[in-house]
């Protein structure tokens, strides 16, 4: 995990030049922002930490760049360097046709770094909570092996893949979560407001009620004085989550349960490993060393069972194992985790050199699996949440109707 960050505002001189650099960069502290500076052959004049300006009113204003964002930003600039367009002038046209602000401020940033002398991929590891560490690593191999513009052509296609992934889930998932949420504050409405009314009518009327309208009645008197405490209760744990969430210590507790939880378990562990494979294709394909490359990828798997699999076998493989034979393996107790086809995939493609191939393959398939499987969860709980909110909502409108078919019955 990439350790915070902090902006810093930097004056320095290029000797080469005579030229005045102003900067704004990201380093944990002014020490290693001046090493920075330093590693990029420049004299450091001046490093200040910004009390507000630009990068924080950025940070608090504006949104971070999507995932969608940067695979247009490397598909741009696949294109232009493939046509031959020198690095800095297609940053520069990139970074003014960037509609989102951050990414376009941090493209600015970039483009005075490689101006400086800078390697593209050193410029872009100095913002790392804008681009991953996949981005930066596979950035980094392409200006190694002078295949920049293929390796930023990987990089585009599969965070398009990525994009495409989380598209087709959150699109399965917006109508049964909106049916389901319609579903519960409705009603939570009619106990907390209609049912008392009833309740009022009833105690005027005397006699027994039905035990369903009690049991209604007595929900209602629960959920009046319980509502506010328990939407309390709920906004406060959804920002401690969205804070605490990513912490390691809270990820080991929960990713396991996560994986174990009937159908949708077997359906994280398939974008978990579907994630894994397309991840490490694209950095083998991109000239990444396998050991280097698995690093990387235990960090973006999404599950901290998955993550520690890899690290097991990246160890086994620095003793001088193939990957196939302990992949999917762990020492944390959770048995085997990578599927036995998987495993046999990945080492038909180490046997015939295309293992990058391979992945690829089983990333495919695992995509096509994940789209197949939330298609079909939405087409089966739409109808089941329609029928479970139709009867939860029928049964609080009898309840309260059985005591006036008892006062009809006595009238009569």
């Amino acid at each position: 995990m990439a350790a915070s960050t902090i902006p810093f505002k930097v004056r320095a001189l290029n000797p080469a030049t005579g030229a005045i650099i102003e900067d704004k960069i990201e380093a944990p502290d002014e020490e290693s922002a001046r090493s920075t500076l330093s590693a990029r052959g420049l004299t450091v004049l001046e490093v200040t930490k910004p009390a507000g300006g630009l990068n924080m009113e950025l940070k608090m204003f504006n949104k971070p760049p999507k995932k969608s964002d940067l695979a247009v930003f490397a598909r741009m600039f696949a294109t232009m360097i493939g046509a031959g367009m020198p690095m800095l002038r297609a940053l520069k046209v990139i970074t003014e046709q960037t509609e989102n602000k951050v990414l376009q401020e941090t493209l600015v940033s970039i483009t005075q770094g490689v101006e400086s002398g800078a390697k593209l991929s050193e410029s872009m590891a100095e913002h790392p909570t804008i681009f991953p560490p996949l981005m930066i690593n596979m950035v980094r191999s392409g200006e190694v092996g002078g295949f920049l513009d293929t390796a930023l052509i990987e990089i585009a296609e599969n965070t398009e893949a990525e994009v495409k992934l989380s598209s087709d889930i959150k699109s399965a998932a917006t109508y049964p979560g909106v049916v389901m949420a319609m579903g519960i504050i409705g009603g939570a409405a009619m106990l907390i407001f209609v049912v008392p009314i009833f309740a009022e009518m009833f105690a005027d009327l005397g006699g027994e009620l039905p035990l369903p309208t009690r049991m209604m009645m007595t929900l209602s008197d629960v959920l009046t004085w319980a509502a506010l405490p328990i939407v309390g209760l709920l906004i406060a744990f959804g920002v401690w989550w969205r804070k605490n969430s990513h912490r390691e210590s809270i990820r080991r507790a929960t990713d396991p349960l996560f994986l174990r939880l009937p159908v949708f378990g077997p359906l994280l562990k398939k974008i978990a490993l579907g994630r894994f494979s397309r991840n490490l294709s694209v950095m083998l394909t991109s000239g990444v060393q396998i050991l280097e490359a698995l690093d990387t990828v235990s960090e973006t798997a999404g599950n901290m069972v998955i993550t520690d699999s890899i690290r097991y076998t990246s160890d086994k493989i620095r003793s001088g194992h193939q990957m196939s034979e302990f992949l999917g393996h762990s020492e944390t107790g959770h048995g085997q985790v990578f599927p036995e086809i998987m495993v046999a995939m990945v080492a038909v493609g180490e046997e015939s050199g295309n293992t990058d191939e391979m992945l690829k393959k089983i990333a495919q398939m695992y995509e096509q699996q994940v789209e197949a499987t939330t298609k079909r969860l939405a087409s089966l709980l739409e109808p089941i949440l329609i029928v479970v909110m139709g009867v939860m909502l029928g049964s609080i409108v009898i309840s309260m109707y059985l005591p006036m078919f008892a006062v009809f019955d006595l009238i009569n």
